[in-house]
């Protein structure tokens, strides 16, 4: 087998991969909050270790990787819009938070996979797993690692003695760089939220503690614990997770697991900029994932964020776009898309040191035989000048009784039969969109 190395965070070295069990390699990824559309900087981690999850595929076998990416739909910025949605509306808060995360991440969902991202094994949504978060809370302060005050519980983070040890600061260094709460409650300004109370307007769950709901730390420990159990093999998401997000999943884990790690890898994209600078409302340079799959297929944006090695800063420009556009109307003219593409040996070597696409890419712009490109998930689609011509017939008339049937069984709250028809259609090339006006359909890329 070809010798995988990955940069980790936690040594800042790159180590050969060694995975707990080579009959089942565990990767967790943060996912999306699922409150608004993604914007394009959200695609980066979903392509990036989706290339890692389809080479840890290759490396190990289909049935040997688990790959989970979580559903983030408890969080105070849900709780506000869903609020927003329900205006004056007799509907109960959960129901009206449930609608809003369900119409989301469907949106959120249908953009990755015409980014040609696989379906991850599992997708936990923290909704789900409040039972575990209590257990895990509880489990906390029997150990001292965190104590119950006004409704609140809180971890003490100077019982934490390597506490910092990912972010490489110290306590004192993270306080000053730190927007910290400073409560009454708290024992130490440091000292961060494991559950919180909620009042009669805001979703809450019931607790030891309060009529409450989680700290969106807890939740990534608590679903990876259901998930994958204790320790996983690798944890990634962004760079900007790191300090607070990482660092607490850390302390939380390994305080309720007696020291037990939580994750033996831990890989992090890097930023992403949009024509320079970093992106941003104000700026008029925020754009979604949504937005940039009405005027570009999803393979071209997928390349073009390939081209740049995962862990460093990236820049997003439309000339970057049309480049890589080009590139692969050419690659398709010497090629045929492939189910299960071949891979070469220096392609395979190139992504087996953590992940350099560019030398990948370097690779395919060598010959005339492009079809390893599929170790990327490229070049699995159709011919991208043809895309428009080539869509097949559609019943029409069955697409619109079927979305009347899903709507019909989202109002009953029955989410599994929602769950089912959508993914049916999708089998048949038919994605569905969610959104302010009702569900719209197109025809899959």
């Amino acid at each position: 087998m070809t010798a995988l190395r990955l940069y980790n965070t936690l040594t800042r070295t790159k180590e050969d991969f060694m995975p707990l069990d080579p009959a089942n390699v565990r990767m967790y990824v943060c996912g999306p909050t699922v409150y608004d559309y993604a914007h394009i900087g959200n695609a980066r981690p979903a392509i990036v270790f989706d290339v890692l999850f389809r080479l840890l595929r290759h490396l190990y076998g289909p049935g040997h990787v688990t790959y989970v990416r979580n559903i983030t739909d408890i969080d105070d910025k849900i709780n506000a819009r869903a609020a927003e949605r329900r205006g004056g509306r007799n509907v109960p808060i959960l129901d009206a938070l449930r609608e809003l995360t369900e119409t989301t991440y469907g949106i959120y969902r249908e953009d990755v996979i015409a980014l040609g991202c696989l379906e991850p094994t599992a997708m936990p949504r923290a909704t789900e797993h409040v039972t575990q978060m209590i257990a895990m809370t509880k489990a906390l302060i029997d150990a001292g690692f965190a104590y119950a005050a006004e409704g609140h519980v809180l971890f003490r983070v100077k019982k934490k003695a390597d506490y910092g040890k990912l972010a490489r600061r110290s306590v004192d260094d993270m306080l000053a760089g730190a927007r910290v709460d400073v409560a009454p409650y708290k024992e130490d300004p440091m000292d961060f939220v494991l559950w919180k109370p909620s009042d009669n307007e805001t979703p809450g769950w019931d607790s030891p503690w309060s009529r409450g709901r989680p700290g969106w730390h807890l939740e990534c420990s608590a679903m990876i614990e259901a998930t994958m159990g204790e320790t996983i093999d690798i944890h990634g998401g962004g760079i900007d997770l790191v300090f607070p997000h990482h660092e607490n999943e850390i302390a939380q884990s390994e305080g309720a697991h007696h020291g037990h790690p939580l994750a033996r890898y831990w890989m992090h994209n890097g930023f992403l900029n949009v024509e320079g600078e970093k992106m941003s409302k104000s700026l008029g340079n925020f754009v979604t994932i949504n937005e940039l799959l009405r005027d570009w297929p999803g393979e071209v944006l997928r390349f073009n964020m390939l081209r740049s090695h995962y862990r460093q800063p990236m820049d997003w420009t439309v000339a970057g776009m049309s480049e890589s556009w080009k590139t692969l109307e050419k690659w398709y003219a010497v090629t045929e898309p492939l189910s299960d593409p071949p891979v070469g040996k220096a392609f395979l070597a190139a992504l087996c040191d953590d992940l350099n696409t560019p030398q990948a890419i370097a690779e395919l712009h060598k010959g005339s035989d492009h079809e390893l490109a599929g170790g990327l998930g490229l070049l699995g689609f159709s011919n991208v000048q043809l895309r428009i011509a080539n869509k097949k017939a559609v019943d029409e008339v069955a697409i619109a009784d079927a979305i009347a049937a899903r709507n019909a069984a989202r109002k009953a709250r029955n989410f599994a039969e929602s769950d089912r028809i959508r993914d049916e259609l999708l089998a048949q090339g038919i994605v569905l969109k969610d959104g302010p006006s009702g569900t719209t359909w197109e025809v899959k890329r």
